[in-house]
């Protein structure tokens, strides 16, 4: 199997830590450097031969499919799939849009610009032989709050409760799974992809991977003005 499989994007959040940016517009369509975040992201994407997306949308979805269609005009292949009457958290809005994602997958949050090489990510995954795969980046409390134990090659622990003090690394917000990864979920309920991997992680199932370049998102209002910063500078955009 190729490392080119489908990418599901979260993008289904309300957006709170950007008001009143996201009063009116979803996320993926915060200006970033001239033009909607979600432009830049399909750009890294088609870069590293990943073509096929699968948007899981809630929040004011409807204005993302009438921006972007089917993904035609960018080169792409764009599915979306909606929450439908209530928000149905991350890992249950993956589970609704499984249909569309095959049997493995990558998972990208819509907030997330991480400029490294997926192929490599999904490379390790197929050779991990595990139900799932999360990225870590040797964080030490400078982004936000460290919740990996990685050591060794191997996550030991993955936890936003337990603070152990060999956690030093953070979800680096790049995953890869298999559909069997969900197998024991309820359908149509809310259920977090965070207590999946920790799930995962307990039984043996969850790879790592490491990464050395750090990441950008747009979750907040510093980082915005960061990764905008950043797309700004002469040779950046993909």
């Amino acid at each position: 199997m190729s490392p080119t499989f489908p990418v599901a994007i979260l993008a289904g959040g309300l957006a709170t830590r950007l008001r009143p940016i996201t009063a009116k517009i979803p996320k993926l369509l915060v200006e970033v450097a001239g033009e909607p975040f979600f432009s830049h992201q399909l750009r890294l994407l088609k870069k590293n031969g990943l073509t096929r997306i699968v948007l899981c949308v809630g929040y004011l979805g409807e204005q993302i499919v009438e921006q972007y269609g089917d993904g035609a005009k960018w080169g792409v292949e764009i599915q979306y799939s909606f929450d439908g009457e209530k928000l149905l958290g991350t890992a249950g809005a993956l589970i609704r849009a499984l249909p569309k994602l095959g049997d493995t997958f990558y998972v990208l949050y819509g907030d997330s610009y991480l400029p490294v090489d997926y192929q490599a990510v999904g490379r390790a995954f197929l050779g991990s032989g595990q139900l799932g795969l999360m990225t870590v980046f040797e964080n030490h409390e400078v982004y936000d709050a460290s919740n990996v134990w990685f050591e060794a090659g191997r996550i030991k622990l993955y936890s936003k409760t337990e603070k152990p003090p060999q956690m030093r690394h953070i979800d680096y917000g790049l995953g890869v799974f298999r559909a069997a990864a969900f197998a024991g979920c309820p359908r149509d309920a809310v259920v977090d992809l965070a207590a999946v991997q920790t799930e995962l992680c307990r039984r043996g199932e969850l790879a790592g991977y490491e990464m050395k370049e750090r990441f950008y998102e747009i979750g907040s209002p510093a980082g915005l003005k960061e990764l905008d910063g950043l797309l700004r500078r002469p040779g950046m955009k993909e």
